[in-house]
């Protein structure tokens, strides 16, 4: 099997989307991270849903999460709304990793290699020019390899 017959359609925001935009649209569709474009549409970079974390939650209580048990309930629910008027641009980490992305005729261990190289449960499919054809999700990877 190759990534073009596992690639689906997936979402994807540009460096401008609001960081809430991109959190509701991990949270509404289920997923592990999104595509991030560029002006061209073409993969850019992958926003895993851990880094929108990261930016929501106070730099203390990641140190120590021990320090995340003396807020309470009602505050801690509130959290993600630190994100205030962030784009994704700025939830991005500052060093740029290995975009994970393959070519349609890529084998399952080909991705598999990608995903865990890259460390991101996402790989974007490209055509020529860098067209997005789709993505694989690391669910969707598994299901496959362990024949589910």
């Amino acid at each position: 099997m190759r990534a073009q017959d596992l690639a689906t359609p997936y979402p994807t925001v540009e460096m401008g989307t609001s960081a809430m935009d991109a959190a509701r649209l991990l949270a509404g569709q289920n997923l592990p991270g999104l595509i991030v474009i560029d002006d061209a549409g073409h993969p850019a970079t992958i926003l895993p849903g851990t880094q929108v974390l990261r930016m929501a939650i106070p730099s203390y209580c990641q140190e120590d999460p021990a320090l995340a048990r003396v807020i309470d309930e009602a505050a801690a629910d509130l959290f993600l709304r630190n994100v205030g008027d962030r784009t994704v641009a700025e939830l991005l980490p500052r060093e740029r990793r290995e975009l994970p992305v393959v070519s349609p005729d890529a084998t399952v261990l080909e991705i598999a290699a990608v995903m865990a190289r890259s460390h991101s449960p996402l790989v974007a499919v490209t055509g020529k020019g860098g067209d997005l054809l789709g993505a694989i999700t690391l669910d969707a990877l598994l299901d496959r390899m362990l024949g589910t």
